[in-house]
């Protein structure tokens, strides 16, 4: 702990230089990537860079600075320099030719040693009851219940468990999330920790890891909030909390005296004032819950009685499954309720909880048989409605939208499955990875998180995520992108400070936090992960910041990411305790990773880049048309053509389109997006149609618009949004037994492309089709509010036209209908199908799927 601690003698200098070198504070392991990054706030460039011994001053090597990556941030010139070769343990420090000198840094093996523990201290400081930092207790009269089945106002004992940030409010979403990462940190890596204090945080060792008593607090808290098999609770307190800088013991400002209102998860929206939240279920707070109880029941059911007694070990078993029959009976997002402000946790996903529960509970129940079998595949089912996690797919998220903020449960479910099964789940967070990747790649920093509120702590989750699949694959092509995210966090980004309170010592670490503890006390809030830089633009948007200093890190802020070392800017240097948490298992993990050297295998050219495997090119025919590279016509002199159905949110009419076509013998070809896949009062039509012989191909798995309705050529996806996304429909169709091999066509969302969508389509081996022009049939689903409202038979009367007056008719045509339409719509296409069918078998064309036009 001591040379962590006290070993970094160098602080960051922000003292005008033009260029600046930027590391990882707190050093690197002899076998990992090891790259600084150079930047320039004027332009000028570096071809070398000397790697100087600290303690005699000695050039140890001159190295090539590789390649310019241009502007970033401030920066108007940037380069990764690259030094991972160098494996000798000591203390170094990095100069170019201009002048720029980086802080000094350690290698050796041991650099990450006593970090975990380290950043503990935090989270025994957010304690709420009996707090061992203040030695003293707060918040013990909590709580009064609102939106409960019992009547609001009824007292029940909510005190314990863990302040949220730097104020008070306690939500069980985060508190869950917080305590599944030390349970899982106690599992993998046990020997990370030492024991130094009590389960109540006081010194004083107790035979057990100090990770494991921490872990047992936020359990504790956490029984308290799933009371009984049906009651649940998601927060205590609300944003009347933020009224005041205080430090913690009576609270008064809640209108019931010294308690706080705890928050009933009814899985409706809630807030008490102005502003509510859209919860829709229970299942995203039910889901961390019971998951939480399953492993702390697995980790301590084999304890000593003087630890912990089989009463308590029983009840979290039972608590584990009650919570998860909860999300099961109520499925949805469970956002936490907002006060007199319209900030609150905006989570908009859960089947990542429950996958993550299901696994969980199979690992704690230990089945057999077909009720083993169950649990996984209603894992894997989970697991297949949400592959990649969102935030990854977008450039920006509202606060807290995609919690967790890495999907746990693909890491756990990919240990329990076959070989052949499992790299389905690990290819779940490739594709993650990949998407990433591709903003990473484009900067020197390998920056592709973005800068959202709290991307500390997506940072956090994404190097863990790259962590778990490099474990789980042994895959090391994302290794340097997993570095890269660990070093940001550490001081290798464009501030040059870590971001971690204290850590490591005398370095630059945040000093002016916003938090009580330390604004009003000067208490050290060491180990405690702040929020990080968020987007100017998001920063210019926030109500009630004001700096108070003058800004030290003025020369490096830019609308791409500011950051702000000032009590003042809750956005970015705000301590938050689950970010820590996620990130005590990943100092973990680094500490406890098994030694490796680093050899030509993870030279920096082949760790960065995914590999791209050759792809087929899809063939085109002489006999079909093609438009902006889809084709949208087969061979116009055969009286044929194909009936095409999309599906997305609606399936009204799915039962009277299968049963029509079984009844004229026609088999039609069917583009489902992944949220119609995923949809389960839709499962049963699909297998039905899968069953009739029809063609099913994608239709995007998001819906998403890929390019503007006006300026067609503007894209609004880039190429790994778009790849992602296709992949992500994919793995939903191999669900369904559907092989991408036999579903080589693929029919964009709002049947609109342009030249890059058809490129990029062509490149995963894959041919665009769209529909043929010249009729209104794609116009079924609108409603008579819409201007472009056409009613059924002005539709018909549109394709008949067509056939009577065109020479070749509607050969080769394809001809494209909606499974459903919005409730608004009654007059329904689909309804006339029967007589359609009839109509133009009578005049003697012949329907085929159309991988057969």
């Amino acid at each position: 702990m001591t040379a962590l601690l006290f070993g970094l003698l160098s602080v960051t200098r922000h003292d005008g230089a033009s260029a600046v070198i930027r590391i990882n504070l707190l050093g690197y392991r002899p076998g990992s990537p090891k790259v600084a990054i150079w930047g320039s706030l004027t332009g000028q460039t570096v071809a070398t860079f000397d790697l100087v011994d600290e303690q005699t001053n000695q050039v140890i090597q001159q190295l090539s600075a590789g390649r310019a990556f241009g502007a970033y941030g401030a920066f108007k010139e940037t380069y990764r320099l690259d030094f991972s070769a160098f494996q000798r343990p000591g203390r170094y420090y990095l100069r170019t030719a201009d002048g720029a000198r980086s802080p000094g840094f350690r290698i050796g093996e041991d650099v990450y040693a006593g970090a975990a523990d380290f950043c503990l201290r935090y989270m025994r400081q957010q304690r709420s009851g009996y707090n061992p930092f203040l030695k003293d207790s707060c918040h013990t009269h909590d709580g009064y219940t609102m939106y409960g089945p019992m009547p609001d106002s009824t007292h029940i004992d909510a005190s314990g468990g863990w302040h949220d940030a730097s104020d008070y409010l306690q939500y069980v979403t985060t508190s869950a999330n917080a305590t599944y990462h030390l349970l899982a940190a106690a599992r993998d890596f046990p020997t990370a920790f030492g024991d130094q204090v009590q389960t109540n945080g006081l010194p004083g060792a107790n035979g057990q890891p100090d990770v494991l008593d921490e872990a047992r607090w936020g359990l504790d808290w956490l029984l308290k909030m799933h009371p009984t098999d049906t009651w649940l609770f998601n927060q205590l307190g609300d944003d009347r909390d933020h009224s005041a800088m205080r430090i913690p013991r009576l609270d008064s400002m809640y209108g019931k005296g010294a308690e706080r209102p705890v928050y009933f998860a009814t899985g409706q929206p809630q807030g008490l004032f102005k502003y509510k939240n859209r919860a829709t279920g229970t299942a995203s707070t039910a889901g961390k819950v019971s998951s939480a109880f399953a492993l702390g029941y697995q980790l301590l059911r084999n304890h000593k009685a003087r630890y912990v007694n089989q009463a308590y070990v029983d009840k979290l078993r039972q608590r584990a499954q009650s919570a998860y029959r909860l999300g099961l009976a109520k499925p949805g997002n469970c956002q936490t309720a907002p006060g007199r402000a319209p900030y609150f946790y905006e989570e908009d996903n859960y089947t990542d909880d429950m996958e993550l529960a299901t696994v969980e509970l199979l690992n704690a129940t230990e089945p057999t048989g077909d009720q083993a079998n169950l649990l996984r595949n209603t894992a894997l089912a989970f697991a297949h409605r949400e592959p990649v996690t969102p935030w990854m797919l977008n450039d920006t998220a509202r606060h807290y939208q995609w919690y967790p903020f890495v999907n746990i449960g693909h890491a756990e479910l990919a240990k329990q499955l076959p070989a052949h099964t499992r790299k389905t789940v690990t290819d779940f967070y490739k594709s993650g990875i990949e998407l990433v990747w591709q903003r990473a790649r484009k900067n020197a920093f390998y920056r592709g998180v973005p800068f959202t509120w709290c991307s500390n702590n997506l940072t956090t989750s994404f190097a863990t995520q790259c962590f778990w699949y490099r474990q789980l694959t042994h895959d090391d092509q994302f290794m340097a992108l997993e570095q890269a995210n660990f070093d940001w966090l550490f001081g290798c980004n464009p501030w040059g400070t870590s971001f971690v309170y204290g850590l490591p010592a005398n370095a630059d670490t945040p000093s002016d936090p916003h938090s009580a503890f330390s604004h009003l006390k000067n208490y050290p809030i060491d180990g405690g992960l702040v929020d990080g830089p968020v987007r100017g633009s998001i920063y210019g948007n926030l109500i009630g910041i004001t700096l108070h200093e003058p800004d030290e890190y003025a020369s490096f802020q830019s609308s791409v990411a500011v950051y702000h070392d000032d009590y003042g800017d809750y956005s970015t240097n705000e301590p938050t305790m689950d970010g820590t948490a996620s990130l005590i298992y990943l100092l973990a993990a680094k500490q406890a990773e098994k030694r490796t050297t680093i050899g030509k295998a993870h030279s920096s050219k082949k760790v960065n880049r995914p590999v791209d495997k050759p792809v087929a090119k899809p063939v085109t025919d002489s006999k079909s048309t093609y438009f902006k590279g889809a084709k949208i016509r087969g061979d116009t002199t055969a009286r044929r053509f194909s009936l095409v159905f999309t599906g997305d949110e609606f399936a009204d009419g799915g039962s009277t389109i299968a049963r029509t076509l079984r009844k004229h013998h026609v088999r039609a070809s069917f583009f489902l997006t992944g949220r119609f896949l995923r949809n389960p009062a839709f499962s049963p039509l699909i297998k039905r149609l899968r069953q009739d012989g029809h063609y099913i191909g994608p239709h995007s798995d998001q819906h998403l618009l890929y390019c503007d309705w006006v300026k067609r050529d503007s894209l609004l996806v880039s190429r790994a949004q778009f790849k992602a996304d296709l992949q992500a429909n994919y793995e939903v169709l191999h669900h369904y037994g559907q092989a991408k091999s036999k579903s080589n066509l693929f029919l964009p969302p709002y049947e609109w492309y342009n030249d890059s969508i058809a490129t990029w389509t062509n490149a995963e081996g894959i041919q665009l089709v769209n529909y043929t022009p010249g009729t209104l049939s794609h116009a079924d689903y609108t409603i008579p509010t819409d201007r472009n409202y056409r009613s059924s038979a002005t539709i018909l009367q549109s394709i008949r036209t067509y056939e009577q007056q065109k020479p070749a008719g509607l050969n080769g045509f394809i001809l494209l209908m909606h499974l459903g339409t919005a409730p608004a719509r009654t007059d329904k296409l689909y309804s006339h199908l029967d007589e359609f069918l009839t109509d133009f078998q009578r005049k003697g064309y012949q329907f085929i799927r159309i991988d057969e036009l």
